[in-house]
């Protein structure tokens, strides 16, 4: 018999730690081999990890919403092969190391720290060395927490390890004024009683001098916490993906100055081919066409016109990225919203676009999106009429520089120009808008951008196969 490590898998190239949701199985129990044994979500998609092999779970070493660093062993397995691993041998991983924060670069900290795939620099001095996730140590430094308070924090992970809620409950009751900054209490050792002085001499007043007595001081009400929200409200606790979305935007406006420009489109061409083709769409290919894959293709041609609207910015550099990859926002059943990613977008004719489009779509739904799925984006499409909404101002999906909102599309009358001049007619008309990154993208580029997706839709080809 033999004891083998499962370790927190690698789920994409940037993602260095992963919450568990939910355990399968428990001590005891016997596990197939590649059968699940836990959930687990990240910063980006909630996955599976399944057994690595086949035996009787040993232990299991992590709890419910502990934050887990990639390549840390996480259960020990029990076979009854002989020709398994042997004992405490962990199964092969390289997990990707990661450059320490300028939180704790300068503290002195032990050389090993005993937790595959990382460094020494997330484990930080005092209470007996804690572990620290970079994920925590990412937030005290943002949201500006010493060192001193993030080891007094009481941790709910394992062994009193602090978790990311722990860390977001101490800044937020620290905001609110119900924490009180760290104290450093002095061993009982070295406590020093000191001397007490004799009480000073105080001399008696002269027995002319009238006495005031002075009313006595009504102390100001403590307020009830329980009022803090008021007596009619619900409160209702932010899931985890809901709180990564707001941390996510939060941080993009913090980061790109945006500017956002609007402007119009006549899509009665690709209306009323879209309405002639649906059926034989879907009857030939198998799938839905609907608009998203049109508003894709448009934007990828104009992408390749305009290529600094696919890059990124790492301090003074401009990243060009060669690859056109399309993030498609998508709203969950739970009210959430996740973008998968189209690769490879201007390799794709326009029916595997429409089938990409609806399994990236389907696969949102139903919880069926793989870690890769929501990486790598380049350019962000979000269809805000697809709610009814007319326009939107959407925040950059970080680390690209642009993001573009379409609208409903309406019935309007409006003026066109024909060959007898200038007429009235009833036509399909959506506005576009797009938020870009000021900080490379000026208004004179995102404007002819934006304009130039909007040709495109207009001038639609209704003669057009698919």
């Amino acid at each position: 018999m033999a004891l083998v490590d499962l370790v927190m898998p690698k789920m994409g190239e940037s993602i260095m730690e992963a919450t568990i949701l939910k355990w399968l199985k428990n001590p005891g129990e016997p596990v197939k081999q590649d059968e699940t044994l836990l959930e687990i979500a990240t910063d980006k998609v909630d996955s599976e990890v399944p057994s690595t092999t086949e035996g009787i779970l040993e232990e299991i070493l992590y709890t419910v919403n502990d934050v887990v660093p990639v390549g840390a062993i996480i259960a020990r397995i029990r076979t009854t092969a002989s020709d398994e691993l042997p004992a405490n041998q962990t199964a092969a991983f390289t997990p990707e190391a990661k450059q320490p924060s300028s939180f704790v670069e300068s503290v002195a900290v032990p050389a090993t720290t005993g937790i595959p795939g990382v460094t020494a620099s997330h484990v930080l001095p005092g209470n007996g060395n804690r572990f620290y996730s970079p994920l925590v140590l990412n937030i005290a430094a943002s949201e500006g927490v010493s060192m001193t308070e993030l080891e007094n924090i009481s941790g709910t992970g394992n062994e009193g390890r602090v978790t990311k809620r722990d860390i977001i409950q101490f800044v937020e009751d620290k905001k609110a004024g119900i924490i009180p900054a760290a104290r450093t209490v002095a061993p009982a050792s070295q406590v020093v009683t000191a001397p007490v002085p004799p009480p000073p001499t105080v001399a008696e007043p002269p027995k002319e001098q009238p006495v005031v007595v002075k009313e006595p001081v009504q102390p100001e009400p403590i307020p009830n916490p329980d009022l803090k929200y008021g007596q009619n409200v619900e409160i209702i606790e932010m899931d985890r993906m809901r709180r990564l979305i707001a941390d996510h935007m939060v941080k993009s406006k913090q980061t790109s100055p945006h500017v956002t420009s609007f402007t119009e489109a006549d899509v009665t061409n690709l209306v009323l081919w879209r309405d002639r083709v649906k059926e034989k769409f879907l009857k030939q290919e198998g799938t839905k066409i609907t608009f998203t894959p049109l508003f894709i293709e448009a934007i990828v041609r104009c992408i390749k016109k305009y290529p600094l609207m696919n890059s990124s910015l790492d301090a003074d550099k401009i990243i060009v990225k060669k690859d056109i990859n399309i993030g498609m926002a998508t709203a969950l059943p739970s009210g959430n919203l996740i973008v998968p990613v189209i690769k490879n977008a201007d390799q794709l004719n326009l029916v595997g676009l429409a089938k990409q489009v609806n399994n990236m779509a389907d696969n949102s739904r139903n919880g069926k999106l793989k870690p890769e799925d929501t990486q790598g984006g380049t350019f962000t499409l979000t269809n805000v009429g697809s709610f009814g909404s007319l326009m939107g101002t959407p925040i950059i999906n970080q680390p690209q520089v642009a993001i573009l909102a379409v609208g409903a599309i309406k019935k309007r009358p409006v003026v066109i120009e024909t060959a007898q001049g200038d007429s009235i007619a009833i036509r399909h008309m959506m506005y576009l808008s797009m938020s870009y990154d000021h900080r490379i993208i000026d208004g004179s580029l995102g404007a002819t951008f934006l304009t130039a997706v909007a040709r495109e839709l207009e001038h639609f080809d209704q003669t057009r196969e698919f």
